[in-house]
């Protein structure tokens, strides 16, 4: 993407097919779930971050709301935890909870917090 060039005239059909959106959401809330899986990929990732920066920038308040399911599945495979699930859902025990806790709180949140910050947004964990 970084060799890739835009013509002004694709910029500005860009630019004017989004002014209705970016008008109708200036200032409000807009609350975006971020799935784990769709972290997987490092250059996605980037470019998700990179998005959420430009919807603060033309006035929309963004709350991310993060999973990070392979990251705690590959965690607790590393604890010599097994992950069980029911019905599609991760069950969780007393030791998965703090697994779980540590890899979003202490990982992903802190991780995408940064790369918000990189890409010269501003961001809190919580």
């Amino acid at each position: 993407m970084s060799g890739m060039q835009i013509s002004n005239e694709v910029r500005s059909k860009v630019l004017n097919d989004a002014l209705p959106y970016i008008q109708k959401y200036h200032d409000k809330i807009v609350v975006i779930k971020y799935g784990g899986n769709a972290m997987t990929n490092e250059e996605l990732k980037q470019a998700v971050m990179s998005d959420m920066v430009l919807l603060t920038l033309v006035g929309i308040k963004v709350v991310l709301v993060h999973g990070g399911g392979p990251e705690i599945s590959d965690m607790l495979k590393r604890l010599n935890i097994e992950s069980k699930f029911i019905g599609g859902l991760r069950y969780t025990d007393e030791a998965t909870v703090d697994v779980v806790k540590m890899v979003l709180a202490g990982k992903v949140n802190k991780e995408l917090v940064s790369l918000l910050v990189l890409n010269g947004g501003t961001a809190i964990g919580m």
